[in-house]
């Protein structure tokens, strides 16, 4: 059997490697239009805040014929054959129609002005980035899901950024409107504007024909440079309309229960796809048909049902849930105006059966309440929306706790008792629960723990103590080595895993330099040459600026290194300067030239404190009502070298104006007229959120104490790798509150004294590495040969800098 798929994108990539899984033997040939492989589209926007495309790549079974950049122009079903653009002839016995939707650009005059993009591929994302580089200010046209999505994008890439949604609220496919009202305010604060019951009369041009702004209905001119539609989709079926097989009114390829068309050598899945009236745009629904599709290939009897549609998300850093139904005979709200939370159940006339939920601000009840849908309450309304569910109650075996693919508690429990599943790892291993969009999660944990398995808190094979055990182990036994701690508490000779989260451990209790004796070999590569290793095998160099004040002397010493060793240099987000491109041998030479200068380590490499950014404050600005630079190298310079569980970032803002963006910070610091308030648990990156207050116009001491206890507090209790923003919601900002402000455990003295201790022991490690022969003696590109630089590092030019010139890989999709 020949099998064909048209498309390559996330539902095509589960169709084929369900037919794999399933031991499907004969030839796949998948025909993608796009020159690369298919990605994940859920986590597209995170291409732009770090991510590659290759980080986002979906793995292509072994076996499968993948042609990229072949865009199937035609079908002839009586030949059984499919034509790309490029003339080559594919013949088929099974074909699959997977070619997705394309955006819809609503037809307003000026569309086509350069400046004017759709969201929707990595080469969008590319082509926003570049021309997002010369702009000031942006319009997203649609303020749905993907619009939002989009208008972060633009916020993160430094634009001004306006939303415009023809409908009452944001989001109203997923809220009504006491949600949108809520979701607004959140929005807003983040300082994008909101532009609601409005369109897009026209978009117009400046003098050099470029998009320069978007005119209203009632003839308001929004300035923008870039202007981004995010108006919906429409299903890619114009390849099954030419070759006469059954589509939709408007628009979607007609599929029974088992995905075929009016065709019955071809199906069709995912947003092409039109299932008893229905077009899905989710990627839950797109997978289980993919799964479905592959079952009828292969001869089994799967069937497609209406999919759940219930969503879970956080955009912009707020937390979004819908599922089942958006009315009913009744509700119950929750609204917290100042909190920003608008809670709300559906449930029948006799308060008795549940019909669906919105939740804007927090999603809490959404994983408890969801597989009730439809079945009889657990518990009063009011008390299922405001505790989420009394946590005694069970699911019953066919509640779907994983939308995303179609899992329901019963497979999951199958599971775990089947193949004696011991942690979450595992269930998503054996029931793709949790692989997708990570919301069902907590879910799955409940479900273990009410299985009667005990969730292992081990760091690995080695230690059976978690991490936040380990650190009391070592502080209260005064333990100094690796050798030791395995010895006492733990088995074997220890891994990557370990070995690193104690030398992290270690380092925070003040045990010495990183690199003296055994703690040298506990770290990972980029503590073990004190700099960040680069993709062409080159290290980056950043000395503390802290603050982002600098002298000119030092920055001229700066351009200086950078001159003589040929580095690229490169201003932060994060007010540093960062040199790129210097080989191992190299960097004790850098470093003592910056060091020499006053400069020290920016900890760029560790988990550590990275950089306290800061606005000029009352110094310079007329806005200003506090000293924002003093504090902040006040701050930056007091937690420096500080090791913890994942790096730490923060910032002072010298006003309310919030110029150095603190609301996304590890512990961010807004000057008030009384003092200073304290933000908590704000990150950007993959997962962004806004930080919560913690406290409010305290003075400088009392903040700095503050801040002490709550570092201190995370140092010795996060889990491995976890962010201080992930620390909290497991923890929960009110207890942290109780243990910090209110010394509810008796242990602020203890966490006091410990980072009195820090400050006191701190010193540069790299001025102490350059003092030290032995500790040079690691930076060498081959130890047999030391003098010898690698040979494969290679640059060329570009824009006046060196560019990495990188070694081919070749890449065998067949």
């Amino acid at each position: 059997m020949k099998l064909v798929v048209v498309g390559h994108g996330p539902t095509s990539s589960r169709l084929v490697e369900a037919l794999v899984a399933k031991g499907f033997a004969s030839r796949i040939t998948v025909l993608g239009e796009e020159p690369r492989a298919a990605y994940d589209r859920v986590a597209l926007t995170s291409y732009l805040t770090g991510r590659s495309a290759e980080d986002l790549t979906y793995p292509v079974p072994e076996g499968v014929v993948l042609r990229l950049a072949s865009r199937v122009t035609g079908i002839d079903r009586d030949g059984r054959t499919v034509t790309t653009a490029d003339g080559h002839v594919e013949p088929y016995d099974v074909l699959v129609l997977a070619t997705g939707s394309s955006p819809f650009v609503p037809p307003v005059p000026g569309r086509e002005l350069e400046g004017c993009f759709v969201y929707r591929t990595i080469d969008d994302l590319d082509a926003i980035r570049k021309a997002s580089a010369g702009a000031g200010s942006g319009v997203v046209i649609g303020g749905g899901l993907l619009g939002l999505e989009a208008a972060d994008a633009l916020r993160g890439l430094g634009l001004s950024t306006h939303i415009v949604e023809m409908g009452g609220w944001l989001m109203p496919r997923q809220v009504d409107e006491g949600g949108g009202a809520v979701l607004r305010g959140h929005v807003e604060a983040l300082g994008l504007s909101v532009h609601t019951e409005a369109g897009a009369k026209e978009i117009v041009a400046g003098p050099d024909g470029r998009v320069a702004g978007l005119v209203k209905p009632d003839g308001e001119t929004i300035e923008a440079q870039v202007v981004v539609f995010s108006a919906g989709v429409r299903p890619r079926d114009e390849l099954a309309r030419q070759a006469g097989l059954a589509v939709g009114d408007r628009g979607g390829i007609a599929v029974d229960d088992g995905m075929r068309t009016s065709d019955p050598a071809i199906y069709a899945v995912g947003e092409c796809a039109l299932h008893d009236g229905v077009v899905y745009g989710l990627v839950g629904p797109c997978f289980t048909m993919a799964e479905v599709a592959a079952d009828r290939i292969l001869g089994g009897q799967a069937a497609f049902a209406r999919a759940d549609l219930s969503t879970k998300l956080k955009l912009l850093g707020v937390e979004v849930a819908q599922f089942g139904a958006m009315d009913g005979a009744l509700d119950v709200t929750f609204m917290d105006p100042v909190g920003g939370v608008y809670q709300k159940l559906f449930v029948s006339d006799d308060a008795r059966t549940l019909l669906g939920g919105i939740c804007v601000g927090d999603a809490t009840p959404y994983n408890t309440l969801k597989p009730f849908v439809g079945r009889d309450l657990p518990g009063a309304p009011s008390e299922l929306l405001f505790t989420g569910g009394p946590a005694s109650m069970d699911l019953p075996d066919d509640a779907q706790v994983c939308s995303c693919n179609n899992v329901t508690k019963g497979q999951v429990c199958a599971a775990i008792a089947d193949h004696g599943l011991t942690d979450v790892a595992g269930i998503k291993g054996c029931t793709r629960a949790g692989t997708t969009c990570g919301s069902c999660l907590p879910m799955l944990k409940q479900i273990l723990v009410k299985s009667g398995v005990e969730v292992s808190k081990a760091l690995c094979e080695h230690f059976t103590h978690s991490r936040a055990e380990l650190f009391d182990i070592v502080r209260v036994r005064g333990i100094t080595t690796f050798s030791q701690l395995i010895d006492e508490h733990g088995a074997g000779r220890g891994c990557d895993v370990c070995k690193p989260v104690v030398a992290s451990i270690l380092a925070s209790l003040g045990n010495g330099h990183i690199l003296d004796g055994e703690q040298a070999a506990l770290q990972d590569t980029n503590d073990h040459f004190m700099a960040n290793i680069q993709r062409n095998g080159t290290y980056s160099v950043v000395p503390r600026i802290p603050g982002g004040e600098i002298t000119p002397d030092k920055l001229i010493v700066i351009g200086e290194v950078a001159r003589d060793f040929g580095l690229y240099t490169k201003i932060t987000g994060g007010q540093r300067i960062d040199l790129f491109g210097a080989r191992v041998e190299q960097l004790p030479l850098i470093w003592k030239r910056l060091v020499d200068a006053g400069f020290e380590s920016g900890h760029a490499y560790g988990k550590a404190l990275r950089t306290v950014k800061s606005c000029v404050g009352s110094t310079w600005c007329r806005y200003g009502v506090q000293d924002a630079v003093g504090l902040a190298i006040a701050v930056e310079l007091r937690y420096r070298g500080l090791r913890s569980p994942h790096k730490l970032k923060s910032a002072v803002s010298g006003c309310a104006r919030e110029c150095a963006e603190a609301r996304g910070k590890d512990f961010g610091i807004i000057a008030t007229e009384q003092g200073w308030n304290l933000y908590v648990g704000g990150n950007g990156g993959f997962t962004p959120r806004h930080a919560d207050l913690f406290a409010s116009d305290l003075s400088t001491e009392e903040l700095i104490r503050t801040i002490d206890r709550f570092l201190m507090f995370y140092v010795r209790t996060a889990d491995r790798l976890q962010r201080t923003s992930a620390w909290l919601e497991s923890q929960g900002l009110e207890y942290v509150k109780q243990v910090v402000l209110e010394d509810s455990l008796g242990i602020c003295a203890d966490l006091d004294a410990q980072m009195d201790r820090h400050v006191a022991s701190y010193a540069d490690e790299w001025r102490t590495a350059i003092e030290d022969p032995d500790k040079l003696r690691r930076f060498v590109s081959f130890v047999n040969a030391p003098a010898t630089p690698d040979p494969s590092i290679a640059f060329t030019a570009e824009r006046d800098q060196i560019k990495p010139v990188l070694l081919p890989l070749e890449v065998v999709r067949s």
